[in-house]
């Protein structure tokens, strides 16, 4: 398996994999998510490709992107509130769903965390929807801890 970074002509490929995730938010969430995945759904990521601020990895496997995932660095300037904060968010996440629990997902853990590393980070984020409780295990076994909650009340 190979982790790096994305090349312009693996953005169709990971497009076929952000559909996979907009697909389960669609079913997990239906009253947030529109179905389907538009022409700027799919036109967006050669926006994010052009970002300095964002990079895209890819895991490919057996000659297939299996996986990919979109990085973007944070700066929030210090305020009244909180502290200045400098840090790496995982934007986007996803292993194809062929190739789960093949430790695809667990490689693009660690490519990340080392990158980041060499880059200076000091923290890496991610958020996620509570109905993917299958990320979550993912997620708390890579070493990720919860910090911050958003909560709702339905109406």
């Amino acid at each position: 398996m190979n982790i790096r970074f994305a090349k312009e002509t693996d953005l169709s490929r990971v497009n076929e994999l952000r559909k996979q995730v907009n697909d389960l938010h669609v079913a997990g969430k239906p009253d947030v998510f529109k179905p389907g995945f538009c022409d700027e759904l799919r036109d967006y990521i050669q926006t994010i490709f052009c970002n300095p601020e964002e990079k895209i990895i890819v895991a490919e496997k057996e000659g297939t992107i299996c996986g990919f995932a979109v990085l973007h660095h944070i700066h929030k300037p210090e305020n009244p509130f909180m502290y200045e904060r400098d840090f790496l968010d995982i934007d986007e996440f996803c292993v194809d769903k062929t190739f789960r629990r093949q430790g695809v997902a667990s490689a693009m853990v660690a490519f990340i965390r080392d990158w980041a590393k060499e880059q200076g980070y000091h923290r890496i984020e991610l958020n996620m929807w509570e109905f993917n409780q299958d990320a979550l295990s993912f997620y708390e076994a890579a070493g990720f801890t919860t910090f911050r909650r958003y909560m709702e009340m339905m109406l």
